[in-house]
């Protein structure tokens, strides 16, 4: 019993560990940045296997990886990414050969295959969090361009002003907008070609409505300032959305995992606890508690998701 505990407390401490270690990493790597922005400061990475990360994060096969890191909004490098896929590899084969029972390499294999599969699922469910973000940070990019035209400036003039000021990721999407315009791409080339690579609601909303008041005329300022006021109502909305129903989302991820470590814990504790359920009937009965596992969860997420 204390060996099932100690296992329990110590998979629960190494995962708050790998959270905060990642929120750090992100945070250390915006910091980073930003120093080396103000004093122009160039980084060198000592450790040959840093080097060797670089220079892996350098081939195609990498750029394809970080392009979806991106859109998964993960700040990490690819070669970091790669790094943990390969620890949460063997940690999984240390798992399966100590709890399960499984010998190698059987237990490599599985290892390898459960991880691939993790990273097909997070990439899944994360594949519109840089949209989202794009989304959040639109009614102050709308506020910004508002405020710039008020006081005087240019409708390109501002878009430059929120490429400095945005922080990513629609900072990055603006600031290469202005470097197109600033190398003679016409305004609505560049912004038709920013609506593409954001394809939302609300950006698309933002696009029509400076294409047509440029092309109409109007008092630009006002409705931006009017549709910043509109976006911020809506996220405050979605995040009492998010709020009132977030018992129910973590419901849906822990409920199919409470039966699953309690099944290791008594195999732990009884061994071969398990064996009747990849033979026979178990057979039956395992199949049916996934697909009940998957259906449970999809409801609960359909239910969950409210759009405003």
């Amino acid at each position: 019993m204390s060996i099932s505990i100690l296992f329990s407390l110590a998979v629960l401490l190494g995962t708050w560990g790998i959270y905060e270690f990642l929120g750090y990493r992100a945070k250390k790597t915006e910091w980073k940045k930003k120093a080396e922005e103000w004093y122009d400061v160039k980084s060198q990475r000592k450790s040959f296997l840093l080097v060797w990360g670089d220079r892996f994060d350098r081939t195609p096969h990498a750029q394809e990886v970080q392009t979806r890191l991106v859109r998964a909004n993960i700040a990490l490098t690819p070669s970091e990414y790669y790094g943990i896929f390969l620890v949460g590899s063997l940690g999984l084969a240390f798992f399966f050969n100590s709890v399960v029972g499984l010998k190698f390499p059987y237990n490599m294999i599985i290892g390898f295959g459960c991880m691939f599969l993790l990273q097909n699922l997070l990439f899944l469910v994360r594949r519109n969090k840089y949209q989202e973000r794009l989304n959040d940070q639109l009614s102050e990019v709308c506020r910004l361009l508002a405020n710039s035209l008020r006081a005087g400036l240019t409708l390109t003039q501002g878009i430059e002003l929120v490429a400095k000021e945005i922080p990513q990721p629609a900072g990055q999407e603006f600031k290469r907008m202005a470097r197109e315009i600033q190398l003679g791409v016409s305004f609505d080339k560049a912004l038709a070609d920013m609506e593409k690579r954001i394809p939302t609601r609300d950006f698309r909303i933002f696009a029509a409505t400076l294409f047509i008041q440029r092309r109409a005329g109007g008092n630009l300022s006002e409705v931006l300032q009017e549709m910043a006021e509109t976006l911020e109502d809506r996220r405050i909305v979605n995040q009492e959305i998010k709020t009132m129903t977030a018992e129910q989302r973590y419901i849906s991820i822990l409920v199919p995992i409470m039966p699953i470590a309690l099944v290791l814990m008594m195999n732990t504790m009884n061994k071969g606890f398990i064996d009747p359920l990849f033979s026979g009937f178990g057979l039956v009965l395992l199949v049916l508690f996934i697909l009940g596992t998957i259906l449970s969860y999809v409801l609960v997420k359909k239910v969950t998701n409210i759009k405003v």
